[in-house]
């Protein structure tokens, strides 16, 4: 008996060992499609904005190189640190008509975003927002800061298929001449048109108020915010579109 128990407890193992690691395996070999393009994506004309090792193709936010502190890359992922003040992190590349999408997650209390129409002519508002938001922390504001807002100008929906702080979300920016679309976890969640009266109006209610061509087309790059909160993005690429 006890010789067979000892069989038993063997071959358990074995098998445990080999379960986990097909496991390791599967899990590594899904990671290893982030940060990558398909064939299709090529074909079609996406570019890769962090290529999962480096900061390169990025800046910092009114300087010529890159953050020396505050923002980090680790396993395949663009970190803002926690209380680094590294500061704004700009692409070097500009934009004018986009698809641009990623994926992004922050853990419980935090706050970022990403913006794009970005100047660096207008140091207090570079440019609109795409909210990233533990909306708990937000419970008692306006929807319009909320995520996926155009922030602090325009809300989401109020049925946004939004995961919770801890999980990955994917995102998405379009703009196609004046009209601009934010898509959340697949959903098309808010659109507008930049410089209409709806929008102008909307600024006028916002903290943006004092900035007279914010919310207008402009060509720039994408920036990613340092509200001295953590956050995470992978996946980020961009389709740049044909001038409408």
């Amino acid at each position: 008996m006890k010789s067979q128990f000892a069989l038993n407890v063997r071959g358990f193992l074995f098998t445990a060992a080999i379960i986990a690691g097909f496991v390791c395996v599967t899990h590594t070999s899904f990671a290893q499609t982030d940060n990558q393009l398909t064939d299709a994506e090529k074909a079609a004309g996406w570019r890769l904005l962090f290529d999962g090792k480096s900061l390169d193709g990025w800046r910092s936010y009114g300087k010529p190189t890159a953050p020396e502190h505050g923002w980090e890359v680790a396993d395949g992922l663009l970190n803002c640190v926690a209380g680094g003040h590294g500061g704004d992190i700009i692409t070097t590349a500009q934009f004018t008509d986009f698809d641009f999408q990623w994926d992004w997650r922050i853990p419980a209390g935090a706050n970022n975003g990403i913006k794009y129409e970005v100047t660096e002519k207008r140091k207090a508002a570079p440019g609109q927002e795409y909210q990233m938001i533990d909306e708990t922390i937000e419970a008692a504001q306006p929807a319009k800061r909320s995520t996926a807002s155009f922030y602090d100008v325009l809300p989401p929906a109020a049925n946004k298929p939004l995961h919770p702080p801890g999980e990955w979300n994917h995102s998405r920016v379009l703009v196609k001449g004046n009209h601009v679309e934010h898509w959340l976890n697949g959903a098309k969640v808010l659109e507008f048109e930049l410089g209409s009266p709806e929008v102008m109006a909307a600024v006028q209610q916002s903290k943006f108020k004092k900035f007279p061509d914010f919310g207008t087309k402009i060509t720039g790059p994408i920036l990613l915010t340092e509200h001295h909160d953590a956050a995470s993005y992978k996946n980020v690429k961009i389709l740049e579109l044909p001038a409408k």
